[in-house]
């Protein structure tokens, strides 16, 4: 009696400490406030690597010039899904610049994501509104990173002003508590969210799963 009751405290206690860790703080808001931008190399090679970032930075070349006046993610959505031809004419231009005959694909819709972790910005898993682009046979190593709020044009650019990424943020719907929350996953209180975000990701792997 005194062992089940004991397993029952350990269960009880268990649970607890598991919740303190559960995404209950907005984590999952995170989803409806950006959009991603998702490159896959033709292949792992060398040559298809080094393409897929030249694809890359044309792209967020473009993309900084597309949505230079967005303030919202409802108005990047619109302006990239307006242009989604123009993205594609782009990349077959770049690819064909460089000597390859691989063909484009683009597509923008929902697209799961892993946690990732982007100029010191880290982002739970789950599915995001994404820019794809596919390369060749799309089989090499991804690149992945965030359109809007425009984390990737301020990677490309070398500008790194924290005080300008999170007025970014802000503008478009985080809170400042998700802000601290994807920016604070290498502080001494960011491994709380590291753990956090392990959990959310071993949660939704599991929905999937059943889907």
């Amino acid at each position: 009696m005194e062992k089940k009751a004991f397993a029952v405290l350990l269960i009880a206690v268990s649970l607890t400490l598991v919740i303190g860790l559960l995404p209950i703080h907005g984590e999952e808001e995170i989803y409806e406030s950006v959009v991603r931008l998702h490159v896959l190399a033709n292949s792992d090679s060398e040559e298809d690597q080094a393409l897929k970032l030249l694809v890359r930075d044309d792209i967020v070349a473009l993309t900084q010039t597309l949505l230079a006046e967005c303030k919202t993610r409802k108005e990047a959505i619109d302006v990239i899904g307006k242009n989604l031809e123009r993205y594609k004419t782009t990349a077959e231009k770049t690819v064909s610049e460089n000597g390859s005959s691989a063909p484009i694909s683009v597509s923008f819709s929902e697209e799961y994501y892993p946690t990732r972790l982007y100029e010191g910005a880290a982002f739970p898993c789950g599915e995001y509104i994404s820019l794809q682009i596919k390369i060749g046979e799309a089989e090499g190593k991804n690149w992945w990173c965030v359109l809007f709020p425009p984390i990737c044009l301020s990677a490309a650019s070398s500008v790194k002003n924290s005080a300008t990424l999170e007025d970014s943020f802000i503008a478009a719907g985080l809170t400042p508590e998700q802000y601290r929350i994807i920016t604070e996953t290498e502080s001494s209180s960011g491994g709380k969210y590291e753990i956090r975000f392990k959990i959310l990701e071993i949660f939704k792997e599991i929905s999937r799963l059943f889907k």
